[in-house]
């Protein structure tokens, strides 16, 4: 309910639905809730020590990559603008949009199956981007994430 509340501008009407609230498609908190525990699953599959692409040279080829890569380069500039202009819904809109990115991202550019150690650590630090960016941008809007759905 939460999201709900902070998704619109505070100056727009504002509609009560449950069936809008919570489904996984669409701007809602089960989505990106959704979208994050996706992430974590990945991690779970790889059994791969953190050490292994935590400190991996991100290298960004395909476009999905770059998309997400350059969206997450935004966050700090998105906090900024929700704390000058008491704004929450632009946090709201930009996890949405990272969700997608990252959707879109996960669709087109394989993680575990990729095609070098190399390109699998890269893809793995750049999930783990997007995880640590969706779970820091929910908390500040005081939702708590899951690790698998």
């Amino acid at each position: 309910m939460k999201y709900a509340d902070l998704l619109p501008n505070r100056q727009s009407d504002y509609i009560f639905s449950w069936d809008k609230m919570l489904a996984l498609q669409g701007n809602t908190a089960p989505y990106l809730q959704y979208a994050y525990a996706r992430i974590k699953s990945i991690f779970r599959k790889s059994e791969l020590p953190a050490i292994n692409y935590q400190r991996s040279t991100i290298n960004l080829a395909a476009p999905e990559e770059l998309a997400l890569a350059r969206h997450l380069l935004n966050f700090g500039i998105t906090l900024a603008a929700v704390a000058d202009e008491l704004r929450p819904n632009y946090l709201c809109n930009y996890l949405f949009e990272l969700a997608g990115k990252f959707t879109s991202f996960y669709e087109n550019c394989p993680v575990l199956k990729a095609d070098t150690d190399a390109i699998r650590n890269s893809r793995l630090a750049l999930c783990d981007l997007t995880a640590r960016v969706l779970k820091q941008g929910l908390e500040t809007l005081g939702i708590e994430v899951v690790e698998q759905m």
